[in-house]
C-alpha cells in the first residue's frame, strides 16, 4: 500500500498546501455535518494526504474543523485554515460514499480534479424524502408503544403523532428558525395529539404514547458519536456534542410540559 501512496504522490505532486486544505476542509465538515464521529473523519482525510504527500495536523470541534497542512515536498508550504460545518442533517449515505472515495484516491491515484468532480456530486446527492421519514418515523414510535404494553389504539395514535411532527419539524427547519425551536414545535404538536388521546381514553394505555411518541426527537447520533469521540481522545468534540444533545432533549421537555400543561394532564406517568 506505501508503494501505492508514493505513485499517489508522484502524480499530484503540483497540489499546494492551500487546495488540499479547502478540498480537506470540505469534506470533513461536510462529514461531521452528515453524522461522522471525528475518528472517521481523521481517517479519511489522512488517508489523502498520505496518498498525496501531505502532513496534516486535525482538531474537530461540533462546529467546525481546524486543520494545519504542510507539503512534504516543500516545508515552507504550510497553511492553517478553519472551516464552520453546514447544518447538522444526518445523511449515512454521505459517509459511505466519502469513505470509498477517499479508498480510490489511496489505491488507484484519482488526481485532485478528479476527487473534487467526485466529491460535489457527492454534495449534491438529494437528502431523504421528508414525507417518507415521517412514515417510517411513524411506524418507529407505534412500535415502541407497543413495546410499551400499548395496544393497536394507542400504536395508531402514536404514529400520527409521530407522522405529524415530523413533518411539522420539517418545516418549521425549512423557514430556516433554529433547530432547537423546530424540536420544541414537534415535541408540543407529537405530545398534543398523544395526549388528546388521553384526554379521550383511546386505549388501555394512553400514557404509553405520549412517552414514545417524541422518542424520534432524541439525538442518537450526537450521543453515539459523543461516546465514540470521547472513547478515541476527541475530548473537546465529546463535550459539544452532549452539550447540544442535552439542550435538545431540554427543548424536547419543554414541548411536552407545555402541552400537557395545556391539555390539563395530572396523571402522566408509566
Amino acid at each position: 500500500m506505501n508503494e501505492v501512496a508514493i505513485n499517489n504522490t508522484a502524480v499530484n505532486e503540483n497540489i499546494t498546501a492551500r487546495r488540499f486544505a479547502d478540498l480537506i476542509l470540505d469534506m470533513g465538515t461536510f462529514l461531521l455535518a452528515s453524522g461522522a464521529h471525528s475518528g472517521r473523519v481523521n481517517s479519511n482525510i489522512r488517508r489523502i494526504a498520505l496518498a498525496w504527500g501531505f502532513t496534516v495536523s486535525f482538531h474537530p470541534s461540533f462546529k467546525g474543523l481546524l486543520v494545519t497542512v504542510q507539503n512534504s515536498r516543500d516545508e515552507k508550504d504550510t497553511i492553517t485554515l478553519f472551516k464552520e460545518s453546514p447544518t447538522h442533517i444526518v445523511h449515512l449515505e454521505v459517509l459511505t460514499r466519502v469513505s470509498h472515495l477517499s479508498w480510490k484516491v489511496y489505491e488507484q491515484g484519482m488526481t485532485i480534479e478528479e476527487t473534487e468532480k467526485a466529491f460535489q456530486e457527492i454534495k449534491q446527492m438529494p437528502h431523504y424524502n421528508h414525507w417518507l421519514v415521517a412514515v417510517v418515523v411513524g411506524f418507529a414510535c407505534a412500535g415502541l408503544c407497543l413495546f410499551s404494553f400499548g395496544d393497536w389504539q394507542n400504536a395508531i395514535v402514536t404514529w400520527l403523532a409521530a407522522f405529524v411532527g415530523s413533518l411539522v419539524r420539517y418545516k418549521v427547519a425549512s423557514l430556516n428558525f433554529n433547530s432547537m425551536i423546530s424540536i420544541g414545535f414537534a415535541a408540543f404538536v407529537t405530545t398534543t395529539i398523544t395526549g388528546l388521546g388521553s384526554v379521550n381514553g383511546i386505549g388501555i394505555h394512553p400514557e404509553a404514547a405520549m412517552a414514545t411518541g417524541v422518542l424520534y426527537l432524541i439525538p442518537g447520533v450526537p450521543l453515539v458519536n459523543g461516546v465514540i469521540d470521547l472513547i478515541e481522545g476527541y475530548l473537546s468534540s465529546a463535550v459539544n456534542r452532549y452539550l447540544f444533545a442535552g439542550f435538545i432533549l431540554l427543548c424536547i421537555a419543554a414541548g411536552m410540559m407545555l402541552s400537557i400543561t395545556f391539555l390539563g394532564i395530572n396523571n402522566f406517568s408509566l
